[in-house]
């Protein structure tokens, strides 16, 4: 339960940085770096929410709720 929650509020805040990364694309006018930061914020959001779902499917924690796969 906590697994998915974190997932949920780590893709929340991927979201978030997407938007400002946009925002800081659209108004900054001179180099700043904030962009930069914030792509490099959701460069590492990214890498923990795969690593988490891996984890996930590794401790069973997610799973496939496809009908096709169950016998």
């Amino acid at each position: 339960m906590w697994l998915k929650v974190t997932i949920l509020l780590l893709l929340a805040a991927l979201a978030i940085s997407l938007f400002s990364g946009l925002f800081f694309l659209m108004k900054d006018t001179d180099n700043s770096g904030r962009l930069v930061n914030a792509l490099s914020v959701r460069i590492i959001l990214t890498v923990l929410v795969v690593a988490l779902i891996v984890y996930g499917f590794w401790s069973g924690q997610l799973g496939w709720n496809t009908p096709w796969l169950h016998d």
